[in-house]
């Protein structure tokens, strides 16, 4: 019996250190993968045109900014500062899209132990974490673009449809679609978009962001879409399981610590 009990408080012990180990050095690191550079991106030169620090200034709302002035702005900020890289095109290593061990060791155990493609190439919902790597889809763009929308009051819903995502504000009567993967700021409802997609599609021809992948979507509008009230809604599950992944990378070597102390005093030293 004192035999399991010492095995038992090394292995606790041991297994602790480890995983708060890796999660002080994780401190030392930053998510913003190294690498993305014009050739990798999806928009070339006109593509990440912010850094990590601008993107942080650009989406605090200024004293005298109004909700339209603001939502205008932090669509393009977002686009700006987000890196478009091909999704599947790359390692999921390479560009940070499996979340690395040192940053959520469970995040990243979940790859293998549930074979969840999106634990492959992950989206993160935490507005700090998405920032901080700078990468992403229309999905992440929206999912990021939403919730700054919502912690400044301004009423908003993420619209899905086939091969595309963005989010629809309301400022009073008006609607106005956002997309923050494009920078697309278009003063026209869903419903009108759906009924006469052609103005839409101005909206990104006047952006000079309108190609092939544009007339698809909007397209595609006409004929399905879902809104969603916010990534909670959005991502359903994997946005409660990212706030607790982050409160256990913590808690759990805290606790095999605890449980090697407690059992090792009980037996009066092992």
């Amino acid at each position: 019996m004192r035999q399991t009990t010492t095995l038992t408080v090394r292995l606790a012990a041991s297994a602790g250190l480890v995983l708060l180990s890796l999660n002080f050095f994780g401190l030392t690191q930053n998510l913003r993968p190294e690498g993305l550079t014009p050739d990798v991106l999806r928009f070339g030169e006109r593509d990440l045109l912010l850094s990590q620090n601008e993107l942080e200034e650009e989406i605090v709302r200024g004293e005298q900014e109004t909700d339209a002035e603001f939502l205008n702005r932090v669509t393009h900020s977002i686009a700006d500062g987000m890196a478009h890289i091909h999704w599947e095109r790359f390692d999921a290593n390479r560009f940070h899209q499996q979340v690395p061990v040192w940053e959520n060791y469970i995040l990243w155990g979940m790859r293998y132990i549930t074979k969840i493609p999106e634990y492959e190439r992950y989206h993160f919902s935490n507005v700090e974490k998405s920032i901080e790597r700078g990468i992403g889809i229309c999905g992440d763009a929206s999912i990021l673009l939403s919730q700054i929308l919502t912690t400044e009051g301004i009423s908003n819903q993420i619209v899905s449809m086939p091969d595309h995502v963005i989010v629809v504000a309301r400022l009073g009567d008006q609607e106005f679609l956002l997309d923050a993967d494009f920078g697309v700021v278009a003063a026209i409802s869903l419903n009108e978009a759906m009924l006469h997609p052609a103005r839409l599609i101005a909206a990104y021809a006047a952006e000079d962001k309108y190609d092939s992948t544009v007339s698809e979507f909007t397209q595609a509008l006409t004929h399905t879409n879902q809104r969603w009230d916010g990534p909670q809604a959005f991502i359903t599950k994997k946005y409660y399981f990212e706030k607790l992944a982050y409160f256990l990378k913590w808690t759990i070597p805290a606790l095999l610590l605890l449980v090697a102390l407690f059992l090792f005093r009980n037996k009066g030293g092992v």
